[in-house]
């Protein structure tokens, strides 16, 4: 695909085909790259790592409380604590959930909620207990860096006594989120309560150093400038550097209804496929690239496999944040439906646990 490279770009395009590291400077000029070079650069990355492969993983999604004593304006799921919608999960209802799931195949729990003080640390431990002994086989990626640290400092506990514990009762890796843009001026915008970016850096720090994997997102489409999407990227390279630790970045792009922000304009195609590919080139020591189609539809899962995306995501049963910001989950992929299309797209689908240890179905 190196025919398709635009000549301004030639000098990036020499350092992809040779595996060289990209500068921060490099990174803005492809933001301003025509949509066919960051596809053919992106793509021969793609390929160099997995070749054919495409992964996914069959997943329930246990968004537990919606409670929470945050009130983010980029946020459509939370509720005060004392709101008529707000929710929390019982653990007998988590097991029942769990149970229904593991009937169904499911390889991943992927687990996520607000930040409700009301609840005790045994809940959290018991609630990875159940899990593993409902469905063994499957993995348990749970809690984000943003709720680890309400942890530690609710239940007054050292960051690294959660890591312990709750590695102990059974989690195996932490999703990506509440990284949202690392940058201090946009999250002073979108999300002034919420831990900063050095924070979450540093709680996934620690994630790594108790051999405990994490993913990365980013989250993009509201406020934030070019310069700090890069910045934001090279924050998390620089961390990969250090720990290793990173297995996936996310991108995700913003849904603003129901939020603070209505009036954004969503993403286009176009603005998702480019952040899919620059991203795919910055991040030239993280792995894989993940796509979540409950952020920008399963019409664009063929497509993003042009550019740079490895990972499909899941089937998402139950899934329920960005669906409380306005996102349509009425085309939900079935297994069949999710590895058809990626058959479709003459890539192999390989099904994976949240550690990408490859599984049969």
């Amino acid at each position: 695909m190196l025919s398709t490279i635009d000549p301004a770009c030639s000098d990036i395009a020499e350092k992809v085909r040779i595996g060289a590291r990209l500068t921060r400077e490099e990174g803005l000029r492809l933001f301003e790259a025509d949509l066919w070079t960051l596809g053919g650069l992106a793509n021969e990355v793609r390929q160099r790592l997995h070749q054919g492969k495409t992964y996914y993983t069959h997943t329930l999604h246990l968004n537990y409380t919606n409670a929470c004593v945050l009130s983010c304006g980029l946020c459509a799921f939370f509720r005060p604590l004392d709101h008529a919608q707000a929710y929390t999960f019982s653990l007998e209802e988590i097991r029942r959930r769990a149970q229904a799931a593991g009937k169904l195949g499911i390889r991943e729990f992927h687990i996520t909620g607000g930040l409700n003080p009301k609840l005790p640390f045994s809940y959290y431990e018991e609630m990875l207990r159940i899990l593993k002994e409902v469905v063994p086989a499957a993995t348990v990626k749970a809690f984000t860096s943003v709720e680890i640290d309400f942890f530690s400092k609710l239940y007054r506990l050292s960051v690294d006594e959660v890591f312990e514990r709750l590695k102990a009762a059974g989690l195996d890796c932490l999703p990506g989120g509440g990284a949202e843009i690392l940058a201090a001026r946009a999250r002073q915008i979108i999300c002034p309560e919420k831990m900063s970016g050095e924070r979450w850096l540093a709680v996934a720090r620690q994630a790594h150093q108790h051999g405990i994997p994490t993913n990365a997102t980013m989250l993009y489409g509201h406020v934030e400038t070019i310069e700090e999407r890069v910045d934001h990227l090279l924050a998390l390279r620089d961390l990969q550097d250090e720990t290793g630790g990173i297995q996936a970045f996310v991108p995700l792009s913003f849904h603003a209804e129901n939020t603070a922000f209505a009036d954004l304009a969503p993403t286009t195609g176009f603005e998702d496929l480019a952040v899919y590919a620059v991203s795919r080139l910055l991040l030239d020591n993280v792995p894989h690239l993940k796509l979540l189609w409950t952020y920008v539809g399963t019409k664009m899962i063929q497509t993003a496999l042009d550019f740079g995306v490895d990972d499909v995501g899941s089937t998402n049963l139950e899934e329920r944040i960005v669906k409380a910001a306005g996102a349509d989950h009425s085309d939900r992929p079935t297994v069949d439906e999710l590895t058809g299309m990626i058959e479709r797209s003459g890539q192999e689908p390989v099904l994976v646990d949240s550690l990408y240890r490859e599984k049969a179905l």
